[in-house]
């Protein structure tokens, strides 16, 4: 006797949700915040901490009038508003006013980033991975995956503003009220939305995560160089055409003005609506832009691990090699004021005098050289950890099935990894060198700040060994690299105007490198930090051919 069982056909997503396209929505945005529990107040706090510390540096940095009217003055020149902000902050320059016209361009390119990966994390990641195909044939609207991940991108942004909010107006600076704390927290909440929409655009035209985070990441970067051009020029147009330029256009503490901020929701709103008619012009893991057809037949090079690696890498290498080129000749245009800027300024000129140097421009580029080197520490570390992402994507199984060795794959990234950061070193130096020998007038300082940058090269390659080791013995840890970047800012630049001990300036590998060109070259450090690095990475590549494969 045979029992027939039948079971019901699933209905069509469609036919469940009755056509709601945001069906779902709620529950995804709860999912999201449950998955970036720790990633979005890591954010949350950095930025917001970061504020409340350069705003308390100020009062211990320009107590004296005397300093801020110096700073004035150094500021008050194309290079210096380009660095910072329009002129109209100069004019009543207290604690506000800084904090609005030095700290606000900037916080807006970080918290752009933080809302640019908020989005492209939760909407084209999950189609790469497979995961949104899957969530979709369930209960779930078209438009939900993307209606989600803007919510929490708003979210993390209103949060940001209402913490910046109350932190700002309960330290009692001069210039720092609560209405201007209102608007300073609202105008970063402003911008990162806006970026937020800019990436819920750049995610339908492509099908990959990386070029869909570089594009908006690009967007962002435009936005900078015309509020920076803008800022330079006599008129300022340039920067209506920029995000950031309306929100330092509020001069927040100084008019407080409120409605640059609808500029912001107008084009948010456009490109939010452009977002979703969009995502109905493609299919499921597809993007607008259509995959560009390879050649039939791979080149030489690309036919060898270091050459595949080195294609993975390109687009990434090129952006941070311009981007920090274009750092370091703009703290190079400022090199020559230095010494009218920070010779009145007392903890500033401690900290110099701890580095040493013929001259405070040496000393002051000795200090600059940590920012840029942290910077090309970000680049590393994120190519170190590509063989980590190729892995979870299940894209390294195929190629380690061949006759590939595990120790060729990812030696070829990290060779990728620590040439790379070489190079973008070198970028770096040559901008600083060819702007800062310009605006100090000494030709001899441009051989001397190329050495500076390319002496940070083992302290890098130390940082790729750490990252390795976490790939190879502790993968799911991966991301505890970021510590060494983070860690080296903290002790090397803050820490020389706070006074941090020297041992905490000794975990750090970048405490040990010569601080050229104030102090002489010595290459026993160097020698050794090779020597650590080499050890890292044979340790890091002993642990990956010891554990198991992650596989899909």
């Amino acid at each position: 006797m045979t029992t027939a069982t039948t079971t019901k056909a699933p209905a069509s997503a469609a036919a469940v949700t009755g056509g709601n396209a945001l069906a779902g929505t709620r529950t995804l945005i709860r999912f999201a915040l449950r998955r970036d529990r720790i990633r979005l107040p890591v954010w949350i706090l950095a930025l917001f901490l970061g504020t409340l510390s350069t705003a308390s540096n100020y009062k211990t940095l320009y107590a004296d009038p005397k300093d801020r009217a110096n700073v004035v003055e150094t500021m008050d020149s194309p290079a210096g508003l380009a660095m910072s902000g329009p002129r109209h902050y100069l004019d009543n320059y207290n604690f506000g006013s800084m904090l609005g016209h030095q700290t606000l361009g900037f916080m807006a390119v970080l918290v752009g980033l933080m809302s640019v990966l908020i989005i492209t994390r939760h909407t084209r990641a999950e189609e790469e991975t497979g995961r949104a195909e899957l969530v979709r044939s369930t209960v779930v609207g078209r438009h939900a995956h993307l209606a989600a991940a803007l919510s929490v991108a708003v979210l993390a942004n209103l949060a940001l503003a209402l913490l910046l909010t109350f932190g700002l107006s309960g330290m009692g600076l001069e210039g720092i009220d609560t209405a201007g704390s209102l608007l300073y927290g609202l105008d970063h909440a402003a911008v990162g939305i806006v970026f937020a929409a800019v990436a819920a655009i750049t995610a339908q035209v492509t099908a990959h995560t990386r070029a869909a985070s570089g594009m908006a990441l690009a967007v962002i970067g435009a936005a900078y160089v015309l509020r920076a051009a803008g800022d330079s020029g006599s008129s300022g147009a340039l920067s209506w055409l920029s995000p950031i330029g309306w929100v330092q256009r509020t001069y927040v503490y100084v008019d407080n003005r409120w409605w640059p901020l609808l500029l912001c929701l107008a084009v948010a709103a456009a490109c939010t609506a452009t977002g979703f008619v969009l995502s109905t012009r493609r299919d499921v893991g597809a993007g607008l832009r259509p995959e560009k057809l390879g050649s039939p037949v791979a080149s030489e090079a690309l036919g060898t691990p270091l050459g595949f690696a080195l294609r993975l890498h390109r687009g990434m290498l090129i952006g941070f090699g311009a981007g920090l080129f274009l750092m370091g000749a703009m703290y190079g245009s400022i090199l020559g004021d230095a010494d009218d800027m920070l010779k009145d300024i007392d903890q500033i000129q401690d900290a110099l005098d701890r580095i040493g140097g013929s001259s405070i421009a040496e000393s002051f580029a000795s200090m600059v050289m940590v920012v840029i080197t942290v910077v090309a520490a970000v680049y590393v570390v994120m190519a170190a950890l590509r063989p980590r992402s190729e892995e979870t994507a299940g894209r390294a199984e195929p190629l380690l099935s061949t006759g590939l060795s595990r120790g060729r794959w990812v030696g070829s990234h990290l060779a990728v990894a620590m040439g790379g950061g070489t190079l973008v070193l070198l970028l770096a130096g040559l901008g600083f060198g060819i702007s800062g020998a310009a605006s100090t007038g000494d030709g001899g300082l441009f051989l001397k700040l190329v050495g500076a940058a390319l002496a940070y090269a083992p302290a890098l390659w130390v940082t790729v060994g750490v990252a390795v080791v976490f790939f190879g013995w502790f993968p799911r840890a991966s991301a505890a690299a970021w510590i060494v970047p983070v860690y080296a800012f903290v002790v090397g630049y803050l820490g020389q105007i706070l006074q941090f001990p020297d041992w905490m300036n000794n975990l750090s590998p970048f405490g040990h490198v010569p601080q050229l060109p104030a102090a002489d070259m010595s290459w026993t450090p160097m020698l050794l930090l090779t020597l650590v690095a080499a050890g890292l990475v044979w340790l890091g590549l002993t642990g990956f051919s010891r554990r198991d494969l992650e596989t899909k």
